[in-house]
Order: C-alpha cells, then structure tokens, then sequence
C-alpha cells in the first residue's frame, strides 16, 4: 500500500483512456484541450428499426390495462434510445397495437423509430421522436438497423 499513491493510481487510467482513444469513431479531441471527450449524437437526424419484446414488459400486468400500458412502453422504449423526452406514436402503429383487442397485444413488434427537428417555435426541445409501424414484421435474425432515407 505504500508503494502506490492513492492519486498516482486514480490518474493513471486517465492517461490510458486519452491514449487508447485517440483516434476517431466516438471519441474526439476537445478545442483547445488535450482532453477526450465523447461525440453527442442526439442531436442529429436519424431513422433505425428495432424489434420490441412487449412481452416481457407487460409481464404480470392485468388485462384491462395491457393495451394502454403497451404504448406507454413503447414510447418509454423510443425515450431513451433516442434521447428525446417528445414521442410522438404514428396512428398504424396505435392500431397494431389495438388490434386484437386490450388483453391480446402482440409479444413482439417491429417498429421504426425516426428522431426529427421540431419545427414549432413553442418546443421546450429541438428534437422529437415519432415511431411508426414497420411494414416487414418479421423479427427472427433482425437487430438494431439504421434505414437509410
């Protein structure tokens, strides 16, 4: 315990993040610092498609209420891989959802998920997320895909 300092140590793995990141991909150089910080991506302008298991996320909840607590899941789900507290549910994907009526909600969904500057001038945020329907449902072999616009 002597033979290491407390803060030599706690400086050390400082050193190493700067220098095994220094190239490109989501690391960067701060202006004017020799420090790394990482890229913020939440502002750009992006469509992926994901495979929700609502199945697990309506795990013990009632009939009555698996519907309703569907979409809130989904739009939990669009909150925070996208970044924006506004989404926005495209009325496919509501009637997707519904479709079977409130107890019946399908156990997994493919859903598209696009993050959209808000035009409004009232917005609290610049950007919001609006999740539609995918039209190919079919969820075997299928993660996370960026679409192309």
């Amino acid at each position: 315990m002597a033979i290491y300092d407390a803060p030599a140590i706690r400086w050390l793995p400082q050193i190493a993040v700067a220098q095994n990141f220094g190239g490109g991909g989501l690391w960067q150089r701060k202006a004017g610092l020799g420090k790394m910080v990482k890229k913020d991506h939440s502002k750009d302008v992006v469509t992926r498609e994901y495979t929700i298991n609502l199945h697990k996320r309506l795990n013990d909840t009632s009939f009555k209420k698996r519907a309703p607590k569907a979409i809130k899941e989904i739009k939990k789900f669009a909150a925070k891989h996208m970044k924006t507290k506004d989404v926005r549910i495209d009325v496919k994907l509501n009637k997707a959802v519904w479709a079977k009526g409130i107890k019946k909600v399908p156990s997994k969904l493919r859903i598209q998920i696009s993050r959209r500057r808000n035009d409004d001038e009232d917005a609290q945020e610049d950007m919001y997320s609006y999740v539609t329907y995918s039209d190919d449902q079919v969820t075997k072999g299928k993660g996370t895909a960026i679409v192309e616009a």
